[in-house]
């Protein structure tokens, strides 16, 4: 929703302020520039980035849109699930495994849909607890294992955003590639009298203006905002990260989630009260 309002307030301002200095709106209506800007924009896409990527970018593009970012009641979600696996493995390892190699069909992680819907967390979930439930390894190589796999899962989905800001920063090229065919076109009417020169001029000017514009005012700020989108569900992987390294240490299931509770960014952490009332209440269910 934000990125829509900012939307409107950088067109309200750019167009109003050029009518309010006399501008005619008309002028800048220009759709052969916007084909040359967007269309080589779309098309030097489609070179530079495979087609996971672009797929990747109409994905983050509209989930940026929406706004998903991860709420409190998610995180707790997330809490609440590391409570239940890791209290289950500490009364017996090996029931564990049923969940973790079949998690759709397990009744512990049926009570949280929104991390049985995140494929990322519920794959670094279950992967890790199968390598400690098949041949456990010490806390510092377990460590490093989640590592590796929070880092590679962030380059992959971080190329989606970078795609988008090269592109951004190719736009006041394209507009400038746009305005220099407006400008060879002008040169073929330097008999046709000065105002159909400058009307000519202006809308090649039109072309930089447009690229410019869609550059910094949308484009880039987009980009911005899948990588901040990326970063805030990331999260999530190192909030179970910490959970799964306490775990390993033999820590109890609540100070696991304790552990896990502190990594939560502090603007959507639950309380201690919260997650302990929680987890009680939980524990009294079944």
């Amino acid at each position: 929703m934000l990125i829509i309002v900012g939307a409107i307030v950088v067109s309200v301002c750019v167009f109003g302020g050029f009518t309010i200095h006399g501008g005619n709106l008309a002028v800048l209506w220009q759709p052969e520039e916007m084909i040359i800007i967007v269309g080589a924009a779309i098309g030097s896409l489609i070179i530079q980035s495979p087609m996971s990527v672009i797929k990747d970018i109409i994905h983050q593009l509209i989930g940026a849109l929406k706004g998903k970012e991860v709420t409190k009641a998610q995180y707790t979600e997330v809490l609440l699930l590391m409570y239940d696996i890791i209290k289950t493995a500490k009364g017996n390892p090996l029931s564990l495994e049923s969940h973790v190699e079949k998690p759709e069909g397990s009744d512990i992680f049926k009570k949280y849909p929104y991390v049985l819907s995140n494929h990322h967390a519920l794959g670094f979930i279950c992967d890790t607890l199968k390598v400690q439930i098949s041949s456990p390894v010490s806390p510092y190589d377990l460590e490093d294992l989640m590592d590796k796999d929070i880092e590679t899962v962030h380059h992959i989905e971080s190329l989606a955003p970078a795609s988008l800001n090269k592109v951004s920063d190719a736009m006041p090229g394209l507009g400038i590639v746009a305005a220099v065919l407006g400008v060879v076109i002008t040169m073929g009417k330097l008999t046709a009298g000065k105002e159909v020169i400058g009307h000519s001029v202006g809308a090649a000017l039109v072309g930089t203006f447009i690229g410019i514009l869609i550059s910094y005012g949308f484009m880039g700020p987009l980009a911005a905002k899948m990588d901040s989108v990326l970063a805030d569900h990331g999260q999530v992987l190192t909030v179970i990260k910490s959970g799964l390294l306490a775990f390993a240490k033999d820590c109890s299931p609540k100070v696991c989630v304790e552990f896990a509770r502190r990594t939560i960014p502090p603007a959507v952490r639950p309380s201690f009260e919260e997650v302990d009332k929680a987890t009680s209440g939980a524990k009294a269910a079944a």
